[in-house]
C-alpha cells in the first residue's frame, strides 16, 4: 500500500466504520510526510512527545492548511468574523485565555461546577430513558447520546429553553464542512453561512447575559473582573461557541460509540449492569478504544523537530492521529481488545499538553452515567444493524444514528443512585495523570 493511499483510506467515508486496520499500516511509518508537504505522526510516544513540546505551534494564523480548511470548528478566522480562541493559541495568550475561562468552570475558583450538576445530569437520563418505555426501538443517538449532553452544555451555560433547535441547524452546518468529501468551495459556503449564524446567536446570548446576569458560566464569564481583567467581547463570543460545540458533539460521540461497543460485547454490558461502579474504568477504555475524536490537525512545527528518525522542518503543517496512537502495540498491550478494566490505562482521548481537552471532566461524568443507566434499565438491546451509519467526519468520528431494539424500559435503579460513591478512589489514570472521577484541581489544566 502506498504511504499516501493509507491517509486516503482512513479519509474515505466508506471506511469510517472501521478506520483501524488502516490505522495498524500508518503506524509503520510513525512520522510519514504526505505528498502536500504536511506530516502525519500515528505512534503514541511521538504524539505524546508533540503534545508536550513547546516547539510545536496550535496557532492557527501560523499554519496554511488551517487557513485553506477553514481552521477548527467554532473557529474562523475569514468572513465569518470569528476570533481565535485559547484551543487555537499559544502561550502565554493560550494560558491567559484559558485561565479567564477555567475561574468558573473549575478549581480553585469554582471547584463544584461540574460536580454539581451530577444529580441533574443523572435526572436528565432518568427522564429521557423513561421516554423509551413505549417502544420496542430507539435511535441511541437521538434519544440519549445527543440530547443528555446538549442539554447539559445549554444549562451550564444558560442557553434558554427551546434555543437549542436554533443552533443545531448551524452547528449541523459546521459539522458538514469538514466532510472531506466535499469541494473546498461548497466546505467555505457551508462554514461561513454557519460561522455567521452561530455568532450572531452567541452575540445575543452574550449581550442578554451582561445585561441580566444568572448563575451560568456565561453569565460568569461575560461580567467578569477577575485578576486578569475581562475578556474581550469578540473572543467572550468564540469561547461561548468553542464551549457550546465542543461541550457536546465530542461527547455525543462518546456516549453512542459506548452504546455500540458494549453491545458489540455482551458480556461486558452485562459486567457493567452487575457492577455499576464498573463504568469509570470502562469510559476511559472507550477513550482509548473508540476515542470521539481521532485526530489533531493544524499543528505547525515552529523549529526543526528529529522524532522518529525523521525531521519534521520547521513551518511544516503536522496531523497528530491520537485513534493510532491509542491502539500502539508498543504502548499498550491487546490493542485491539476491549477491557473495561485496563489498568494503568494512559490513552490519548483527551489530547494532551496545555491543550489537554478542557471539557473532559464534564464528558467523563455524562458518559458513566448515560452507559450505567443504558445498561441497568434498558431490557435486551440489540443492535438493529452493524456497521450503523456514521457521521460524515474522520476525525469527530461517531454514528449519525444508532438504532437498537428493545424489549422494555426497567424502573429507575443504580444508574441514578450517583456515581461519587462507586469506588470513586480506586481510578485509573489517563495519559495526562488525570483522575478518571467526575473533578479535581488537576482538571484545570493551564
Amino acid at each position: 500500500m502506498a504511504e499516501s493511499s493509507t491517509w486516503e483510506q482512513i479519509l474515505d467515508y466508506t471506511n469510517r466504520a472501521n478506520p483501524y486496520p488502516f490505522y495498524d499500516e500508518l503506524r509503520k511509518t510513525p512520522v510519514r510526510r504526505l505528498p502536500d508537504g504536511s506530516y502525519l505522526v500515528s505512534t503514541y510516544a511521538e504524539i505524546a512527545a508533540l503534545l508536550h513540546d513547546p516547539r510545536v505551534s496550535s496557532d492557527i494564523t501560523r499554519n496554511p492548511a488551517a487557513a485553506a480548511a477553514g481552521a477548527t470548528i467554532g473557529e474562523d478566522g475569514d468572513g465569518a468574523g470569528m476570533t481565535p480562541t485559547f484551543l487555537s493559541m499559544d502561550p502565554p495568550d493560550h494560558d491567559k485565555f484559558r485561565r479567564i475561562t477555567m475561574r468558573h468552570f473549575g478549581p480553585p475558583t469554582t471547584p463544584g461546577r461540574v460536580a454539581g450538576m451530577e444529580a441533574r445530569m443523572a435526572e436528565i437520563v432518568t427522564d429521557l430513558v423513561d421516554n423509551m418505555a413505549d417502544r420496542s426501538r430507539i435511535d441511541v443517538v437521538d434519544d440519549l447520546a445527543y440530547p443528555l449532553p446538549v442539554t447539559v452544555i445549554c444549562e451550564l451555560l444558560g442557553v434558554p429553553p427551546g434555543d437549542e433547535q436554533r443552533f443545531r441547524v448551524w452547528v449541523d452546518l459546521a459539522l458538514q464542512s469538514t466532510d472531506p468529501g466535499l469541494d473546498p468551495e461548497t466546505q467555505q459556503k457551508k462554514r461561513i453561512e454557519a460561522g455567521t449564524e452561530l455568532r450572531a446567536f452567541m452575540q445575543e446570548l452574550v449581550d442578554a447575559h451582561r445585561q441580566a446576569p444568572g448563575t451560568d458560566l456565561l453569565s460568569a464569564m461575560a461580567t467578569d473582573d477577575g485578576p486578569e481583567g475581562r475578556m474581550p467581547d469578540e473572543q467572550l463570543v468564540s469561547t461561548g461557541l468553542l464551549l457550546l460545540i465542543a461541550g457536546h458533539e465530542t461527547t455525543v460521540n462518546l456516549i453512542s460509540n459506548g452504546v455500540l461497543t458494549l453491545l458489540r460485547h455482551p458480556d461486558e454490558l452485562q459486567r457493567l449492569r452487575a457492577d455499576p461502579g464498573l463504568a469509570i474504568p470502562m469510559v476511559e477504555e472507550l477513550l482509548r478504544y473508540e476515542p470521539p475524536v481521532h485526530f489533531v490537525p493544524f499543528r505547525t512545527a515552529l523549529d526543526d523537530i528529529d522524532i522518529a528518525g525523521t525531521t519534521i522542518p520547521a513551518g511544516a503543517s503536522l496531523t497528530l492521529v491520537l485513534a493510532a496512537g491509542n491502539r500502539d502495540p508498543a504502548h499498550v498491550a491487546d490493542p485491539g481488545l476491549f477491557i473495561p478494566d485496563r489498568a494503568n490505562n494512559q490513552h490519548l482521548g483527551f489530547g494532551g499538553g496545555v491543550h489537554l481537552c478542557f471539557g473532559a471532566p464534564l464528558a467523563r461524568l455524562e458518559a458513566q452515567i448515560a452507559l450505567t443507566e443504558f445498561a441497568t434499565r434498558l431490557e435486551n438491546p440489540r443492535l438493529v444493524s452493524d456497521p450503523p451509519p456514521y457521521r460524515p467526519s474522520p476525525f469527530l468520528r461517531g454514528p449519525s444514528h444508532l438504532p437498537v431494539d428493545i424489549d422494555g424500559v426497567l424502573a429507575p435503579g443504580r444508574a441514578a443512585d450517583g456515581l461519587a460513591a462507586r469506588g470513586g478512589d480506586q481510578l485509573p489514570r489517563q495519559g495526562e495523570a488525570l483522575p478518571g472521577r467526575a473533578f479535581s484541581p488537576q482538571h484545570g489544566g493551564r
